[in-house]
């Protein structure tokens, strides 16, 4: 149940005509407005509910232990030089190339699910406007034109014949933001367009990585075609010996079979590639925003040496991430709507003025006698509600904690994304080394199993085992340099991509 007070000493209506000229108003009767006006405007500078305060995030192992200065996965990682704690908004200019480069130069302008972050964002800015335009009066008119007729057999007597009605009006409306109410709704839609502003930046250094992982991928894919179009060769040789060797009675026809099998199944493997290959081109033209048929990538095998990225430490990680900003400022947004909940409690002052011009015919309008006004405070306070009021408290306590917990675990996976791609980077430059000897013994022992089956030594048998695990080694050193290139993409998208808050705008 909600009641309105309307003190009736601060409420005053006039009409006048030729007819009719009401008394002056009352001098105290104005004055008490006026009093009434300013004491309110005087009680809107209060605001109820919570002040903001940033959560504690746990960057060290408890929240009263100071942040540590180095993240632990980064030992041995080898400091960018020159000694730059940051990474630059155009970070895939690390790798050195020039291709990639190009390609991510086209994502801003033309992919598709950055342009519908970027309307999201267009939408929450409108949103402060929207909710600041209550902090101002609303007026408002809506002129008439009625031509009445009375019943000749009205009960009430009222002298028949025909008559004009030419109303202008204007109305005012205006809610004094005595509890701040209002203003916490501005402040918490300018906190949610900081959070979309976040969350677009987000969205960007997501379609840019995938953009750089895709591309390596397909680069890899390049190398291991590459691979195995050098390996049909020396197969296809391996087949005309053994072919040779049966023609002179050296070698079996399950020899020759063994050597047929071999090769054919690498050239399936070889034909193979082409699909996944032709995936990730696909990808990578719909990232651009481009039918997938318009992109046309000539192959180039993956030769690439990760560069070092600069990680800094693990503070300032979260003036990096966006993710990690919008989190926060959704938590100083669910603070905001506390107050909104507790003003809730506290009675609405508005302020109300009609006046305008009345008479029968429109040139009523021009007389000055013909207007009509009415001025005053109104007071609405809600007396019932079975406990709505409370409830919706207790949720929007509720959603603060909720997105306190979010920003909390957002900041946690933000560390354990860069200490999971520095220990990856850290750990598969040292397989890599150790591949590059596995494969140097695969090729010895591939030549010399071959110089044996040449010699008559060995069967065929033996020169085919040597192949598979000297192509298995092969694919496996092109699979971890794939790995080390993506985890470096992977590791500049957990610091942040060279992002930080002061990026955030100005709302």
């Amino acid at each position: 149940m909600r009641r309105t007070l309307r003190p009736a000493v601060i409420l005053r209506q006039r009409a006048e005509s030729a007819a009719l000229q009401p008394a002056e108003p009352r001098p105290q009767r104005t004055a008490a407005v006026g009093v009434l006006i300013a004491a309110a405007l005087t009680l809107s500078s209060c605001m109820v509910g919570p002040k903001y305060a940033k959560p504690a995030v746990p960057a060290a192992p408890a929240f009263t232990e100071p942040p540590p200065a180095s993240f632990t996965e980064s030992d041995g990682w080898k400091p960018a030089q020159p000694a730059d704690g940051t990474l630059r908004a155009d970070w895939w200019q690390l790798f050195g190339i020039v291709e990639l480069s190009r390609l991510e130069g086209q994502i801003d302008a033309n992919n598709q699910t950055l342009k519908a972050a970027e309307a999201r964002f267009r939408q929450a800015r409108a949103l402060i406007q929207i909710n600041r335009s209550n902090l101002y009066p609303t007026i408002s008119t809506s002129p008439s034109v009625t031509n009445n007729r009375l019943s000749a057999n009205s009960p009430t007597g009222t002298v028949r014949g025909d008559y004009g009605e030419y109303t202008l009006p204007i109305d005012t409306n205006y809610e004094i933001d005595l509890w701040g109410r209002i203003r916490r709704s501005v402040n918490a839609a300018r906190e949610e367009t900081e959070a979309s502003a976040a969350d677009l930046e987000t969205v960007r250094l997501s379609l840019h990585a995938e953009l750089a992982i895709d591309y390596f991928e397909m680069r890899a894919l390049d190398a291991d075609r590459q691979l195995l179009d050098e390996t049909m060769v020396a197969y296809q040789k391996a087949l005309e010996l053994t072919q040779d060797r049966y023609n002179g009675g050296l070698s079996s026809k399950a020899e020759v079979a063994q050597a047929r099998t071999q090769l054919e199944n690498t050239r399936a493997q070889d034909i193979g590639v082409g699909v996944s290959r032709a995936t990730y081109q696909h990808a990578i033209a719909v990232l651009l925003g481009r039918n997938p048929e318009s992109l046309s990538l000539e192959p180039s095998p993956l030769n690439y040496v990760p560069p070092v990225i600069p990680v800094g430490v693990p503070a300032q990680l979260l003036e990096r991430r966006p993710d990690i900003a919008a989190a926060e400022r959704r938590v100083a947004e669910a603070n905001e709507q506390i107050g909104i909940a507790r003003a809730a409690f506290f009675p609405q002052l508005f302020i109300t003025a009609a006046g305008g011009l009345l008479g029968n015919t429109p040139i009523d309008w021009m007389s000055w006698p013909s207007r009509f006004w009415s001025v005053g405070p109104m007071l609405a306070e809600t007396l019932f509600d079975a406990g709505r009021r409370r409830a919706q408290s207790e949720a929007a306590l509720a959603a603060y904690d909720e997105t306190v917990a979010n920003y909390r675990q957002t900041a946690l996976s933000a560390f354990q994304d860069v200490e999971d791609n520095l220990s990856t980077l850290r750990i598969l430059e040292q397989q890599g080394h150790a591949q590059k000897v596995a494969v140097e013994a695969a090729k010895t022992s591939l030549d010399l199993s071959m110089s044996r089956y040449k010699g008559g030594l060995v069967t065929y048998l033996e020169v085919i085992t040597a192949q598979s695990i000297d192509l298995q080694d092969e694919y496996t050193e092109v699979d971890i340099l794939r790995r080390r290139m993506d985890a470096s993409v992977l590791l500049i998208k957990a610091l942040g991509g060279g992002w930080d808050v002061s990026k955030l705008p100005k709302t």
